[in-house]
């Protein structure tokens, strides 16, 4: 057992500190860590310092880099007049992970949310006006999450944005493989709605 100011019990509340882990998984991890140290640990812990040290949000669109100018903002390939608006930079690599959009993006950093305090001020949406300007935006696909937050933001995005560029979002319900028996209620509505003909 391990004393309260050890290391590795520093180590392992800070790992359970991490989405999808808690206290247990944490402890496993560690201790994974620690047999695999030359192999894992050591590696593992100085990644970790150069991404502390060099890690930056892109100061266009809100990815995370390491330089100030993500690869994507700097890409001519990608200056089609595509704009994709997403919550958060987890949702832009998930689109990226797709390999299907070729444009480029804008991070909001979160959604309109009253019970949290957040409006508009708080989210990069002054940001997005400017870019779709100097950018020469043609299209801005709204790509936030199915939530009310999600949606109530993209509303608000949508009134702000009318008149100025073409809006789109992408199209919900159930998903390629999807058993109707394990859909919630929510996604069955929404693929009911936007049904189209066959």
């Amino acid at each position: 057992m391990t004393r309260k100011n050890d290391p590795i019990e520093a180590l392992i509340e800070l790992m359970a500190r991490l989405p999808g882990l808690g206290p247990r998984s944490a402890r496993r991890a560690v201790l994974y860590l620690i047999r695999k140290r030359t192999l894992l640990l050591q590696p593992l812990a100085d990644a970790m310092q150069a991404v502390a040290r060099e890690a930056r949000e892109c100061l266009n669109c809100g990815n995370v880099g390491t330089s100030d100018i993500c690869e994507i903002c700097t890409s001519e390939l990608r200056s089609n007049g595509l704009l994709c608006v997403v919550e958060g930079v987890a949702d832009l690599w998930a689109m990226e992970r797709s390999g299907v959009f070729r444009g480029r993006y804008h991070v909001l950093g979160g959604t309109l949310s009253a019970l949290d305090g957040v409006g508009p001020d708080e989210l990069r949406i002054p940001q997005l006006k400017t870019r779709i300007e100097a950018e020469g935006v043609r299209e801005v696909i709204l790509a936030l999450n199915a939530t009310l937050d999600g949606q109530t933001t993209a509303h608000y995005i949508a009134d702000e944005l009318d008149g100025l560029v073409t809006l789109s979002s992408l199209a919900q319900g159930v998903p390629i493989g999807g058993e109707l028996d394990y859909l919630d209620d929510g996604t069955i509505t929404a693929a009911l709605n936007a049904r189209k003909p066959i």
